[in-house]
């Protein structure tokens, strides 16, 4: 840990815990969102959403270049949720701060989502940079032009990065320009059996990773 200089969370699920149930908001109004869009039912809507985040990486790119979304108009569709369900953490806020180098937030969400987000958390002003969609030119992870993408924005050495996100299939990219990769095992999309050896740590939470982390890297410098 003592070869980090640069600490990369993903936001959803990652931040704040799965059991708040954010996404499964977002979820639903997406849903609800291509119902209207493709003028079909709660079935069909749920098909075509799920095929396209697993041939996209998420869902808005294969709606933009299948029929024309317009991103921002979409984006503060699906991201029109209430915030109220994540819980302050201030824990979280004092152990990020504790860590030596720089912080970002990485995200297939938008700013302006994203912010509120961390405004709620109580972790505003935890972060060097997000990193957000808008950013990505709505190349999202797990696409690994995103990964470069965030390096060459911000001067990150990936050797000396850690990225920490809750989706497995987003750490794939991460390990193989050389992040050290965290997952956060919260049981939404690692299946049984499937291969982890793209997976340095594995956590069910951030904020006991961190406790461990900030405790190491303290007895170190003593």
């Amino acid at each position: 840990m003592r070869a980090i200089d640069t600490w990369i969370f993903d936001l959803d699920n990652t931040l704040y815990p799965a059991s708040a149930q954010l996404f499964a908001q977002i979820d639903v109004r997406m849903g609800g969102y291509i119902e209207r869009l493709l003028g079909c039912d709660a079935v069909e809507a749920r098909r075509v959403q799920k095929e396209l985040f697993h041939s996209h990486g998420m869902t808005l790119p294969g709606l933009m270049a299948n029929h024309s979304v317009d991103p921002h108009a979409f984006l503060a569709h699906v991201h029109d949720v209430d915030i109220d369900v994540v819980a302050p953490h201030p824990e979280l806020a004092a152990l990020i701060a504790a860590l030596p180098g720089r912080k970002f937030v990485f995200t297939n969400a938008d700013a302006p989502y994203a912010q509120k987000v961390l405004a709620r958390l109580g972790l505003s002003d935890s972060f060097d940079a997000l990193h957000d969609i808008h950013a990505l030119g709505y190349v999202p992870k797990p696409q690994a032009p995103a990964y470069a993408n965030l390096c060459a924005a911000h001067g990150i050495d990936p050797s000396r990065a850690v990225f920490v996100e809750d989706m497995a299939r987003n750490l794939v990219p991460a390990k193989a320009i050389g992040m050290m990769t965290v997952w956060i095992d919260n049981g939404s999309e690692q299946g049984p059996g499937e291969a982890r050896d793209h997976i340095d740590v594995i956590t069910p939470d951030v904020a006991s990773w961190l406790t461990t982390i900030v405790a190491e890297l303290a007895e170190e410098a003593r």
